[in-house]
């Protein structure tokens, strides 16, 4: 396989993503999965492993998300059909699409152990649920689901009743960075986990009235 044949592959794969994905919003769309794959590079660049497989793993690992498909997620599905209709190595395809199958937080235990490339697309996809675009998705996500950001009478309840975006945070985001595979993962997460809570402890104390207040310095 030539470089300018992988390029190829590559680009037509993100062109039959972005154009599959399109209306498919609150933080699930293809400016997701942009940011996924430049992340997945960053991470490649330290840890090796494919290049192409790691492209093509982060470009079609939300194609056939289950809440645009009723339920029913057909990623690996879209992925083997996508890849096979422009001949790539049949064992390129099935590495993508075991990656592809295996990395979502909700598969949990009973996913099949990930190659490397599949630890480094998985680390970069949980990498975009933390920091301010995780804060930014937990917010689109739960007003495409009429849930709200927070709800007082939860804030230090033990077993909420309602989720919220508060909720999600303690419930999964800030659980992430332990289930991370790679160092490099790590490293960001961590910087990213900080802003979070930075920001929920700036957020409670504006729900609670307290003001922060900037220091005069004009005189």
């Amino acid at each position: 396989m030539s470089p300018q044949q992988q390029q190829r592959w590559t680009d037509t794969t993100a062109a039959i993503a972005a154009e599959r994905m399109q209306g498919q919003q609150a933080g699930h769309g293809f400016d997701h999965v942009s940011r996924v794959l430049r992340t997945a590079r960053q991470i490649q660049t330290e840890t090796g492993g494919s290049r192409l497989v790691v492209d093509l793993a982060a470009l079609l690992h939300d194609v056939g998300d289950a809440k645009f498909h009723d339920g029913l997620e057909r990623s690996a599905e879209f992925s083997r059909e996508i890849l096979s209709a422009q001949g790539v190595p049949q064992e390129i395809v099935e590495h993508v699409t075991h990656i592809v199958d295996n990395i979502s937080f909700r598969k949990g235990v009973p996913a099949d152990q990930l190659s490397l490339e599949g630890k480094i697309v998985q680390d970069a996809d949980r990498l975009d649920a933390l920091g301010a675009i995780g804060i930014v998705r937990t917010i689109e996500y739960g007003a495409a689901k009429g849930q709200p950001f927070y709800l007082p009478s939860q804030r230090d309840a033990a077993s909420p009743t309602a989720p919220t975006g508060v909720g999600h945070f303690h419930e999964k985001l800030f659980k992430l960075r332990a289930l991370l595979n790679t160092e490099p993962a790590r490293i960001i997460a961590l910087q990213r986990e900080e802003f979070m809570r930075s920001f929920l402890d700036q957020f409670f104390l504006e729900c609670d009235g307290e003001v922060s207040r900037v220091p005069d310095t004009s005189l």
